[in-house]
């Protein structure tokens, strides 16, 4: 596995991944809420890092740089519990400064098993068209 900026050429999957693991992941929501679209609004301006296994893209996060916010961390399906999400978290604590915060929506027990696996705190809560999420926040390097 390797980590790279996003090139071109990874939209297209990386669109697919995107809505197939938000469709997943977010059981809870209505499907018809997710349009394939949705990735190119949803990380405009953002810096997006892209796990890829042989070429193929497996995983991505984009970061908000300007707040040091991490916006999506998403990892296809068939690869999660590879260390990918870990990889990718570190390749982005370089590309920005500590400390990092991300929002994660309280239904989403996976996603905050992992943060919290990984030193993330729970700073806030708040609510967001999709339900309550919990605003965390990662001060040290993950290891």
């Amino acid at each position: 596995m390797k980590i790279a900026a996003i090139k071109k050429t990874d939209f297209e999957s990386l669109r697919n991944l995107y809505f197939t693991v938000r469709r997943r992941s977010f059981s809870w929501l209505d499907p018809s809420l997710f349009q394939l679209k949705d990735f190119d609004s949803d990380t405009k301006g953002e810096i997006i890092l892209v796990a890829y296994d042989n070429d193929i893209p497996i995983g991505f996060i984009s970061i908000w740089m300007k707040d040091n916010f991490i916006h999506h961390l998403y990892i296809d399906q068939h690869h999660q519990g590879k260390n990918i999400g870990t990889e990718l978290l570190k390749a982005a604590i370089v590309q920005t400064h500590l400390p990092v915060t991300l929002k994660c929506l309280e239904n989403n027990t996976n996603a905050i098993a992992f943060y919290l696996k990984k030193g993330f705190v729970a700073r806030e809560r708040g609510q967001s068209e999709h339900g309550e999420y919990i605003l965390f926040e990662l001060s040290k390097n993950i290891n």
